[in-house]
């Protein structure tokens, strides 16, 4: 089978009981970039020789299905150079594949940037969405951040450290400045840092950018007060540009806290 396997995010105290006994028993491992799966045998102090195969965003739908035919006989470690396999990281188009062909997948739970940071935040843990990293081009993070303006759920970035200030910067021309955040950088390593402010704080803060790989965990927006009349109106013009009055009304039901059956009947009498 595959087996995706965390690995740690900084200290090499978090690996698990679990990936030490997969590192030295499986008989190939495909990795992110096979200079750290040798670094983090020797970190750990195991004798082992797998066969290692370099599994990354630039070759991993072309050598998918060696992995796999691999998988059908004996089990296939699959590593990143940190954290989980699939999350931000190449094994989401291998799984897929696996999914697709019958072959077993299995996970080693383990240490985890997104889980890290929303946990240190202080910001609710109830519900919340990972966004992964934020387009390079200000054009596309503009229009993304305009989708996610509504967004009540926290909410979690990962940046560069030489993009930070800009990230932040355009977090908070779109959401506000003064939406509360939290940068969290260097996890789980001897310098970490959490630092909590407004996004315009926290954009002043690392305009300059910083060093070591960061999380930006963000406040969700407030519900807004209801106005039912401005409610309908809003329904109204989400249904004029191409949803339907279902998704409309209840869009437009989850950021007022209005009733999404009275806003769907007012809007459809309105439409007659």
């Amino acid at each position: 089978m595959l087996i995706l396997a965390a690995t740690p995010i900084g200290n090499l105290g978090d690996a698990s009981q679990r990936l030490r006994d997969a590192l030295v028993s499986v008989p190939a491992i495909a990795s992110e970039d096979t200079r750290m799966t040798q670094h983090l045998l020797r970190a750990l102090g195991l004798e082992a020789r797998p066969r290692l195969l370099a599994l990354h965003e630039h070759n991993e739908r072309d050598r998918a299905a060696e992995v796999l035919d691999l998988a059908r006989s004996s089990d296939v470690l699959v590593l990143t150079d940190a954290g989980m396999p699939t999350v931000s990281d190449p094994g989401f188009a291998l799984v897929r594949a696996a999914a697709t062909a019958g072959v077993a997948v299995t996970v080693l739970p383990g240490p985890s940037a997104v889980l890290t940071a929303l946990a240190l935040s202080g910001l609710p843990t109830d519900r919340f969405t990972f966004e992964g990293f934020l387009p390079r081009k200000a054009g596309e993070r503009a229009s993304l951040l305009a989708e996610l303006v509504g967004e009540r759920r926290t909410m979690v970035f990962f940046e560069s450290p030489n993009r930070i200030g800009d990230s932040l910067a355009a977090l908070a021309a779109a959401f506000g400045g003064d939406r509360q955040a939290v940068v969290a950088r260097e996890l789980t390593k001897l310098h970490e840092e959490v630092a909590r402010g407004t996004l315009a704080e926290l954009a002043e803060r690392y305009a300059d950018g910083t060093r070591g790989e960061c999380c930006i965990v963000v406040a969700g927006a407030e519900r807004r007060a209801a106005d039912p009349d401005a409610a309908v109106r809003e329904v109204l013009a989400l249904v004029g540009s191409g949803r339907s009055l279902r998704d409309a009304s209840a869009e437009v039901a989850e950021a007022t806290g209005l009733s999404r059956k009275s806003l769907y009947d007012r809007a459809l009498k309105a439409r007659q």
